[in-house]
């Protein structure tokens, strides 16, 4: 099973069936998202079209954190998954996905990058107003 983003769609506005005028065709195809958990060190790499590849995350234990008022990035533990405002689901399960609120050494941290996208778990330290 696979997901396919083709826009054929089954019924007519009025309700009538649609005959499918073709078959389904590659460059129509997806894949499933990495969903990236904290953990040991996991990539998955994927042949996409024009022969591109993209290396996605599955598990990740480490972080580049950058300190706004710095300016200085240091590749840090993550301590945990404090939060995930784009799901419910996944904040639950702790996935980790850009917005994500995470735990470090230096502090609590906002991902930045996309794991499942870009290979890489940027992140860019909260200030904490009290």
């Amino acid at each position: 099973m696979s997901v396919w983003h083709g826009d054929a769609k089954k019924r007519k506005p009025s309700g009538g069936r649609k005959r499918a005028h073709r078959k389904k065709r590659k460059f129509e195809k997806g894949s499933f998202p990495a969903e990236t958990i904290l953990g040991e060190t996991k990539r998955k790499i994927e042949r996409k079209k024009g022969g591109n590849i993209k290396i996605k995350i599955l598990r990740d234990k480490y972080a580049c954190v950058t300190d706004p008022k710095s300016g200085k990035t240091e590749k840090v533990e993550i301590s945990r998954v404090l939060k995930n405002p784009a799901n419910i689901d996944y904040d639950r399960r702790r996935v980790i996905t850009k917005g994500s609120i995470i735990e470090t050494p230096k502090g609590t941290a906002r991902v930045t990058s996309r794991p499942g996208q870009h290979c890489i778990i940027n992140a860019i330290l909260i200030t904490e107003e009290k």
